[in-house]
């Protein structure tokens, strides 16, 4: 059944893993459409797998390409997918999904590489992938954190001008968690970020010694960001703090427990903190702990006045052995043995299932519940799964599984050089002006997501369908292993459907991947914009039989919508990019005066003929310029273009 635009779309998940060969339909018989394989093959011309031999050393450049599984035997490749066309009578419906369920957990001590270097300089590549999801899903939440917030301390400034400064020194942990100082401007750079795209925040408050509490975060991000801050975490994984050697040894849930209510209370005392109520926690990594044993304390009844959501902490599986050889986390684990374990839906069933309880609860208890920091597998990933075609099938399943969980939002995690599983890398600081980024396969999921899920804020797992997802996990180049998907309906079979595929040679291709035609390019070679034609294929219903029939190559992801209303939601009309300018040898972002593109300017002020957000010279947020008011001209201007459909790519 089509449904009018206004209707806000509910989303009915699929999930066909063929390597099992099985289908897993959660709720619903499905909801269809039919075939076609996208147009859009990856090109190897436009996405070289050529990387640059001096960084072939950095795990984020690793050169390992892993054997993708064997095809497995007594493959089923035809299923049959009765579908009900109605909602009426179904259970377990999935909470509500806001719009942009895959976020990005920034780590603390690398914002100034991913995001920019301060308010006057924000990296154009970060912008252009940031718009690629707003414009789907129409915000995209960002939390800047991780182990290096714990001791993080806010300062005035810092020597030659830097906005932040790791004191590698005083590394903290197993993980070698570098201590940090940084000023204003880092705030000041991300509330630049939120005034030329629907960016909002989450933060942490420095938790390492609540003796002798720093606010100065939640003072100064209040102050700086306003309606773009969405809170502050309250600990970062303090079931790990005993063995990180941040706590004593008998640390416990009743500890945590008690420090929290220091943290609330001396909020509480603070005038500069107007905002009570948006906390964060426990956020623990179901390692030693579970949520419900911090729960069981009686956190939430406690302070349910202080806490905004909350939260967890998991990553499946860890490379901590390989990443600190020294750190005693046992013998290291083949990537190639690990790899098939990521190639079905069972590992997203497997992560989520011990949070049921967990999510059931927060809907009582009238709380989002939040997967705060995740990706494949801790430590940084395993080179060849992490950053593989597989790694993306596996984020886009797994995400959808949390959705189907009532988790209300999940953040990627984005580290440095020494992670394999980033999102996107910027380059290393010693590369020359003209490198560009890499981005990761998982970006390829946040984008699927962003399109799965929508911009109406009352997206249902089940229920009124407008969108179906299809999966194939087995590496086949012969064709053989294709799937098809019979879908039957029992109301008003659509007339035609359209399909997007997320299509890569093999499972564990680190490069060659496109979304519906279209690549983010290879290593080195992303400025944060799709690059070739998009294609979006139209798959004709048999009227007669009430069917239609969807392909995924193998391996494959189709995302079936099912109404041209359906498509129309997240399909940009237009595409809203950040372009680079070169003056002085130093990337500059700049902007027409009259059609926005970007804010990265570098000493704007003295280059006149350069329209941009560098502090003097057109209206950028710094440390003499405090929000709500922040960029007034630039937010204006940048609602037009959406609205007039400017395409600004150059």
């Amino acid at each position: 059944m089509l449904w009018p635009t206004f209707l806000a779309p509910v989303v009915f998940l699929a999930y066909i893993c063929v390597a099992r060969a099985s289908i897993t339909v959660y709720g619903l018989n499905g909801q269809a459409q039919q075939q076609t394989h996208a147009n859009g093959q990856p090109d190897a011309s436009a996405t070289s797998s050529a990387i640059n031999s001096a960084f072939t050393s950095i795990p984020a450049y690793n050169n390992v390409v892993l054997q993708a599984p064997p095809v497995p035997t007594n493959l089923t490749t035809q299923f049959d997918v009765p579908v009900q066309s109605s909602s009426q009578g179904v259970a377990a419906l999935s909470i509500e999904l806001k719009p942009g369920f895959y976020g990005f957990s920034v780590e603390f001590s690398v914002v100034n590489q991913v995001v920019g270097i301060n308010s006057t300089f924000l990296n154009v590549q970060f912008l252009n992938l940031m718009s690629i999801i707003t414009q789907r899903a129409g915000s995209v939440v960002i939390r800047v954190g991780g182990n290096s917030q714990e001791t993080a301390t806010l300062v005035d400034s810092l020597a030659n001008g830097k906005s932040i400064e790791k004191d590698k020194t005083n590394s903290t942990g197993p993980t070698e968690t570098p201590t940090l100082l940084f000023t204003p401007e880092i705030l000041y750079m991300l509330a630049n970020v939120s005034a030329l795209l629907p960016v909002k925040w989450y933060l942490g408050i420095p938790f390492n010694d609540t003796t002798n509490l720093r606010l100065g975060i939640a003072e100064a991000g209040e102050a700086i960001l306003g309606n773009h801050l969405l809170g502050f975490q309250v600990g970062n994984e303090p079931d790990w703090y005993a063995n990180h050697k941040n706590r004593p040894l008998n640390y416990s849930q009743e500890d945590y427990f008690g420090e929290f209510g220091v943290v609330v209370q001396a909020i509480a005392n603070d005038n500069k903190i107007t905002v009570r109520n948006n906390l964060i926690g426990p956020s623990v990594s179901t390692g030693p702990w579970t949520p419900e044993s911090v729960f069981n304390t009686g956190f939430v009844s406690a302070y349910d006045s202080a806490l905004g959501a909350l939260s967890v902490e998991h990553y499946p599986t860890d490379n901590c052995a390989a990443a600190f050889p020294d750190g005693g986390f046992g013998p290291p684990k083949d990537p190639q043995t690990v790899f098939p374990e990521y190639l079905t839906h069972q590992s997203g069933l497997g992560i989520v299932a011990p949070y049921l309880n967990s999510t059931n609860y927060a809907q009582q208890v009238g709380k989002p519940f939040l997967m705060f920091e995740t990706n494949t597998a801790s430590c940084g990933g395993f080179p060849g799964i992490s950053d593989s075609f597989g790694a993306a099938l596996w984020a886009a399943d797994y995400g959808m599984t949390m959705a189907v969980a009532n988790f209300s939002a999940a953040l990627l995690h984005v580290g440095g050089q020494d992670d394999t599983y980033n999102p996107f890398t910027p380059p290393p600081t010693n590369m020359s002006d003209f490198d560009q980024w890499t981005i990761g396969p998982v970006f390829y999921s946040a984008v699927i997501l962003a399109e799965a899920f929508g911009t109406s804020g009352t997206a249902q797992i089940n229920g009124q369908l407008s969108r179906l997802a299809l999966f194939n996990y087995v590496t086949d180049p012969s064709g053989a292993s294709t799937i098809a998907a019979s879908i039957s309906f029992d109301g008003t079979t659509p007339s035609q459907v359209m399909v997007k595929y997320l299509l890569a040679p093999s499972v564990a291709e680190k490069v060659n991947i496109t979304w519906a035609g279209q690549t983010l390019s290879g290593v080195f070679q992303s400025d944060g914009r799709f690059r070739g034609t998009e294609s979006i294929s139209t798959v004709q219903c048999d009227q007669s039989s009430g069917t239609c029939t969807i392909e995924v190559p193998a391996p494959g992801f189709a995302l079936v919508f099912l109404s041209s209303a359906a498509l129309a939601e997240t399909e940009p009309s237009s595409t809203v990019t950040f372009s680079t300018s070169t003056v002085t040898g130093k990337h500059t972002a700049t902007v027409n005066p009259t059609v926005l593109a970007t804010s990265n300017g570098h000493s704007g002020a003295d280059r006149a003929r350069l329209d941009s957000t560098s502090r003097g010279s057109s209206g950028a947020a710094s440390r003499a310029e405090l929000l709500p008011g922040l960029c007034t001209a630039f937010l204006a201007a940048f609602s037009a273009l959406l609205l007039l459909g400017v395409h600004t790519r150059t």
